[in-house]
């Protein structure tokens, strides 16, 4: 698996090589460079995570980039449309009678609880009830360790700490979905601003940036960016680590891949960005210094240098799952404590009606507890969820698999752009420097050499979905992991719909352009100019774009308005 090798990182590596020849001093550069901090001193998990988006966001609001304030205006106002938009459906259409987890709600709501109930109902459905019990009872049952801790603690932060004033009105439960409303919308917009920044230092083009982070502002996953999910807070987090990686901050994008581990499971895979970015620091400052007239070090000082620091890093980043493994074995396999006294009765009829195993019980443990070496995730996905290798692949299925097929074809053909346009760089893994690189004048685009790894990483995530998880799942999966999704799609109307950037110039493709304020400057360049929201020009001229730009968009706003609808009322969906 990949991971990522950005400009600025590459540029320090070449120059750090050429600088110190490789010797004692540049490995030991390198090796403080990768370092991951001490936990000792931190923060806890969901204050560490607050933290950081503070942070980010005071960073962002202090730049003054045209483009990224109309990122940030246009993921607010698609946020209110989308929390706007739920509440009518949840109104509107009945609820589906779902076989779903539905704890029953103590104590019993009162007035203010089912107003909020009401209006925010539909952004606790599926999963989020999971979330919601967790944050407001704890790991309680065995299958709730499918969902980490980092969101549900923050939820649980937020209610108890913000929200604190309106105890008297809300039970914990309201205040926990209010929570999960303000948390998703911050960390949204959050994400579409890290989007951005993340685009513009690896496409070196700001335009399609610009435009890749509209369309995550109305990504096919919007309804799990809303609802109370860890949709948000993933990509927010991993988005912002890439970020920080491209910009050379190796130790605050370790750190933010922590937290993001933390959150969900796939936050592993990240820990490659870093694998990569190290083997080709290694290649790439290996070939500049193996000109004439340099001093090489030792080729073992150099490996020993550069997987230390790659071991010691992914080490950090699988530190929060190896964590929750440990605590969900000592609450499940220790010996029983009698905690199971303190559940109340509704919660513990539930545990003998479904099937669920009560934690710190002293009854039969479960059968990894036992394992040599007992992972709650792995053995909850084969045994609640019935997840694995090609298990998916039934006649039954057929829908799930339909309604995952526009982000699989987008996936597999973004992968095959790229690979058709860079074979050699494909080839060589990205380790060999390119021509252009050396010249000083690296393409730009999405089929620029800076996107290979995230293309691997993304192309790697589709693979593993479409075999070995429930299908349908995979548009959240990606539109919250991946920045290949918004990328390439923006790459794509970008491609065909060139009279985007231009004002009034006519003639630039068979369809007139659209009037109103561009972006001025000539079609298909990367310059700057006022940001005008492209995306709204698209909209407005729906019916005159071609027919790629009308799939593209089409599919991004009917999944959009499809999930709104189908989600918040417990119907199935992706």
């Amino acid at each position: 698996m990949g991971g990522v090798a950005g400009s600025a990182r590459v540029r320090s590596c070449r120059e750090g090589a050429v600088a110190a020849g490789w010797s004692r001093r540049g490995s030991r550069a390198l090796s403080a460079q990768f370092r991951f901090p001490k936990p000792e001193g931190e923060l806890p998990w969901h204050q560490g995570a607050t933290e950081a988006a503070f942070k980010l966001g005071m960073e962002l609001v202090n730049r003054q980039d045209p483009y990224l304030r109309e990122v940030v205006r246009s993921a607010v106002c698609c946020r209110a449309l989308t929390l706007l938009l739920q509440a009518v459906f949840n109104l509107l259409i009945p609820d589906h009678a779902a076989d779903a987890f539905s704890p029953p709600r103590l104590p019993e709501p009162g007035a203010w609880d089912l107003l909020a109930e009401r209006l925010l109902g539909g952004l606790a459905r599926w999963d989020a009830e999971h979330f919601l019990f967790i944050a407001e009872r704890g790991y309680l049952y065995e299958h709730n360790c499918a969902f980490f801790p980092l969101y549900p603690l923050s939820l649980r932060a937020v209610a108890e700490g913000a929200l604190w004033p309106l105890q008297p009105l809300l039970r914990l439960r309201s205040r926990l979905l209010l929570s999960a409303v303000l948390l998703n919308s911050l960390f949204s917009v959050l994400a579409a601003a890290a989007l951005y920044e993340l685009g513009c230092g690896v496409l070196r083009c700001r335009r399609a940036a610009f435009l890749a982070a509209l369309l995550f502002c109305i990504s096919p996953a919007n309804v799990f960016m809303a609802a109370a999910y860890s949709e948000s807070m993933f990509a927010c987090l991993a988005f912002s680590a890439m970020w920080r990686l491209e910009k050379g901050q190796s130790w605050l994008s370790a750190l933010l891949f922590s937290l993001a581990s933390g959150v969900r499971a796939n936050g592993l895979v990240n820990a490659g960005f870093f694998l990569y970015s190290c083997t080709k620091c290694f290649a790439l400052g290996f070939q500049v210094g193996s000109g004439p007239g340099r001093k090489l070090s030792p080729l073992w000082r150099q490996l020993l240098s550069v997987a230390s620091s790659a071991v010691v890093t992914c080490a950090g980043i699988c530190l929060p799952f190896v964590l929750f493994q440990y605590y969900a074995y000592v609450r499940f396999c220790g010996p029983g404590t009698g905690l199971e006294l303190d559940v109340p009765k509704p919660l513990r009829q539930l545990a003998l009606d479904k099937g669920y195993h009560l934690a710190a019980t002293s009854g039969v443990k479960p059968t990894w507890c036992s394992q040599r070496f007992p992972v709650v995730y792995s053995y909850i996905q084969d045994v609640y969820w019935n997840v694995g290798f090609l298990r998916y692949f039934e006649l039954r299925q057929v829908p799930n698999f339909l309604l995952a097929l526009p982000v699989t074809f987008l996936g597999f053909w973004a992968a095959g752009t790229y690979v058709v346009a860079n074979p050699r760089h494909c080839l060589t893994l990205g380790l060999e420097r390119r021509k252009d690189e050396q010249e000083g004048k690296p393409r730009a685009g999405f089929c620029c050499p800076a996107v290979f790894v995230y293309v691997v990483h993304a192309t790697a995530l589709l693979l593993f979905g479409f075999f070995c998880m429930h299908v349908q799942v995979l548009t959240r999966f990606l539109g919250s992991s991946s920045p290949v999704l918004y990328w390439f799609s923006a790459h794509l109307l970008q491609e065909h719909e060139r009279w985007l950037w231009t004002e009034g110039a006519a003639g630039q493709t068979a369809v007139p352009p659209p009037t109103g304020s561009g972006l001025g400057a000539s079609p298909g360049s990367c310059g700057t100019g006022a940001a005008a929201n492209p995306l709204l020009r698209l909209l407005r001229s729906y019916p005159l774009v071609t027919p790629r730009s009308k799939c593209v968009l089409g599919y991004f706003l009917a999944y959009w308005l499809l999930g709104l609808a189908l989600h918040c009322n417990f119907l199935p969906w992706t």
